[in-house]
């Protein structure tokens, strides 16, 4: 297997891009990297790759895409830029499988769409992220930010891509599937959630539980919920920052006395597993599903260890043979519901 790395575009990059892929190329035998950004700053990250060497390339790609370029103006200008080459890469090159970057959102999902092409019959890809569960497990929440205005059939193929991904990638066996709402009755929410919510329960492939309130999102009773990318973005990083900003008062207020410390200190053990856990960084990024071929995008802020769980994503989804499986999925949807431009 051969991944596309996009080494620039994130707050640690290239060095955590670089440092990332290396760990997880450690970890899988037959995976082969090529890493495309400024040879200048790559090479030096890779003088102590040792055995790695033979199954590296680097192409050399100088032009950055940040967060402040339009992304129609980053595919149209920057076209030595590390991300385009990376996509160019994955369209034209038929030995590279997958391609993993952490830089600007707009840009990836983009240049992706246009450039690599949509599986047929999906009308938008979408990013599903995961995030643990207190019963232990993950939940993915698909859309997360590719698609803020949406239709109804598009939360159907969501759902359906989803489930998919959890199953072939995770082993999730008929993923419970729940849609975002402000209740759990039927008749709740806006048109766009009431019009999907019986085309989700008649959908083929998929087991819909109903409506999910975003307080029940880490309660373990869901593997997956769809949403709207922008309620998507908003839920994931609300829970996020909730998390954050919950650990630095518990260890603001363990400090504040000396019983406090000395418990704390009993306790040392479980207060790391809890920090490990509530970390975003230790599930890796978003996979963008309904691509032709695999793309992950990793949080902007990834450091290597981050970077690796996102080249694990991509090599996971290649081995199950993700695209395959979400094209045969969408094929079987009525005819009515297809949505394909």
């Amino acid at each position: 297997m051969k991944i596309a790395v996009d080494c620039h575009g994130g707050d640690n990059s290239p060095q955590a891009n670089v440092e990332g892929a290396l760990i997880a190329m450690r970890r899988h035998d037959d995976l082969s990297v090529v890493f495309v950004g400024d040879k200048a700053q790559i090479d030096p990250l890779l003088a102590d790759c040792g055995e790695l060497k033979d199954r590296i390339e680097v192409i050399h790609a100088p032009e950055i895409i940040t967060g402040e370029d339009r992304p129609t103006d980053a595919i149209r200008h920057k076209k030595d830029s590390s991300m385009i080459r990376a996509i160019n890469l994955l369209r034209e090159d038929p030995n590279v499988d997958a391609l993993v970057s952490n830089g600007a959102t707009g840009a990836l999902v983009a240049a992706s769409t246009l450039r690599i092409g949509r599986i047929r019959g999906i009308r938008r890809p979408a990013f599903c992220p995961l995030l643990p569960t207190m019963s232990g497990g993950i939940v993915g929440v698909c859309d997360s930010g590719a698609n803020v205005d949406i239709l109804p059939e598009q939360l159907v193929q969501f759902a359906i891509m989803g489930s998919r991904y959890l199953e072939a990638a995770f082993g999730i066996k008929d993923p419970k599937v729940a849609m975002l709402n402000i209740g759990t009755e039927t008749e709740k929410g806006d048109n766009l959630r009431r019009e999907a919510y019986p085309m989700l329960e008649k959908a083929p492939g998929i087991n819909f539980v109903g409506n999910m309130e975003s307080r029940d999102l880490l309660t373990g009773k869901y593997d997956l919920v769809v949403c709207d990318g922008f309620s998507g973005n908003v839920l994931i990083k609300t829970t996020e920052g909730t998390a954050l900003e919950m650990l630095k008062k518990l260890k603001k207020e363990i400090r504040r006395k000396k019983r406090y410390l000395i418990g704390a200190g009993l306790m040392k053990k479980m207060f790391m597993d809890l920090k490990s856990f509530m970390n975003y960084q230790n599930y890796g990024g978003s996979v963008l599903l309904g691509c032709q071929k695999t793309v992950v995008k990793g949080h902007g802020s990834s450091d290597a260890h981050s970077f690796a769980v996102c080249m694990d994503q991509a090599y996971r989804m290649e081995k199950a043979n993700m695209t395959e499986k979400i094209r045969e999925s969408i094929a079987a949807l009525p005819v009515e519901e297809e949505t394909a431009e």
